[in-house]
Order: structure tokens, then sequence, then C-alpha cells
């Protein structure tokens, strides 16, 4: 059995601030502060949503904030979303280095 070697992605040149792909996570602050239109600082609950933050050099186009957000209801499934998000966007992650000693 023969394996084939991916073509490499096209570079592109990637200003100062741009080289990161961002991923930003909102969590739900409503009704724990018993007045309307109050928060309780550094009180949330555990759900909220996740989306990709805008970036040209990325692919990543469109408004400024991800118009699909994903929910998330636990903190264990933050993980489960954030890759929704990367896969639904057609993000490729490559495994760093530390990750590479549990990969084959």
């Amino acid at each position: 059995m023969t394996m084939t070697a991916e073509p490499r992605p096209m570079e592109v040149e990637a200003p100062r601030g741009q080289k990161m792909i961002e991923i930003c996570v909102k969590f739900f602050t409503n009704d724990i502060a018993p007045t309307e239109g109050h928060v309780v600082p550094r009180h949330a609950w555990t759900a909220g949503m996740i989306h990709i933050s805008r970036n040209e050099v990325h692919g990543l186009v469109g408004p400024a904030l991800d118009p699909n957000p994903v929910p998330f209801n636990s903190l264990p499934e933050i993980l489960t979303k954030i890759e929704e998000v990367l896969i639904s966007h057609g993000v490729k992650l490559h495994p760093s280095t530390v990750m590479k000693k549990y990969v084959a």
C-alpha cells in the first residue's frame, strides 16, 4: 500500500495581528442579578455561545461576529462545540509539538 502526500496548501502573507484564528466563548449572564438590566460581576451561567472571529487572511470573511454562533449548555460541552465551529468553517488543525507525543 502506497501513501501519497497531500499537496501543500497555498501560503499567503499575514500581517501582524491576523496570523491567529480566534474563537470567542461567551457565557450568559442574564437573570443572575435580581434587578432587570443588571449583572453580578464575575458571575455567569455554565452556558453560552461560541463563534469564530472574522479574519480575511484565513478566508474567514463576513460580519465581525459569526452570524451562526454555536450554543453550549455545559462546560464539558465547550470543546465539542469549538470543534464543530472549526469544522463548519473549514479550519484544519495540525498537532502541536506536545500533541505529537500522543498521535501516530
